[in-house]
Parts: structure tokens; sequence; C-alpha cells
């Protein structure tokens, strides 16, 4: 069955860096886009970014771009979403998006930002 496991969440400091991984498996990666987003406590789940499948194309709401950038490994089954310049704002739980016939989500990892 498709599973999408997230990994990299924690505690950083406004102005910091984090890398957060999915590790996808059980459909053919390669062939799909995949897209990253995130829901603040409180706050509707958001689109962080999307990467198609081949890696050549990406796509970023205003407020991600120049900060956030996916990337993605499809000898390795895995997406990537490198965040720099964090902002507190950017805390919330970060999820990995597959979407076929259906869709498919991770469990989500945490990302706090605070001092």
């Amino acid at each position: 069955q498709v599973q999408l496991v997230e990994s990299g969440g924690g505690l950083v400091q406004p102005g910091g860096s984090l890398r957060l991984s999915c590790a996808a498996s059980g459909f053919p990666f390669s062939r799909y886009p995949m897209r990253w987003y995130r829901q603040a406590p409180g706050k509707e789940r958001e689109l962080v970014a999307g990467i198609s499948s081949t890696g050549g194309s990406t796509n970023y709401p205003g407020s991600m771009k120049g900060r956030f950038t996916i990337s993605r490994d499809n000898a390795k089954n895995t997406v990537y979403l490198q965040m720099k310049s964090l902002l507190p704002e950017d805390t919330a739980v970060y999820y990995c998006n597959a979407r076929m016939v259906s869709e498919y989500w991770g469990q989500g990892t945490q990302v706090t930002v605070s001092s």
C-alpha cells in the first residue's frame, strides 16, 4: 500500500534552517508530482510547495518562495523540503502529499520555530 513517511522536523530558532524528508513507497514514485503542505494550530492545511514527477518544475505560494526549496530523488523515492530563514509563523505540522486516483498523506512532522 501507499506509504509516505516524513522526517526531519524539530525545534529551530528563528532564522534557522531545516530539511524535511518524505520517503515514499507502494506506488511508482517517479511518475507522480509530489507536494508538501503544512497545518498550524487552528488554521487550515495550506500548500507549501509542489514538484513535478521529474523534478524539472516546482511551484511555491508567494509567502514560501525564496525561503523554501522542494526537491526529489527518484532513485531514492524521496522528496525533500529545504527551509531557511525560518519564522515563528512557519511553526506547523508538515505533511507530504501524493495525488493519484486517491490522495495520500503522511503522518506529518512537527516543525517548531521558537527562541
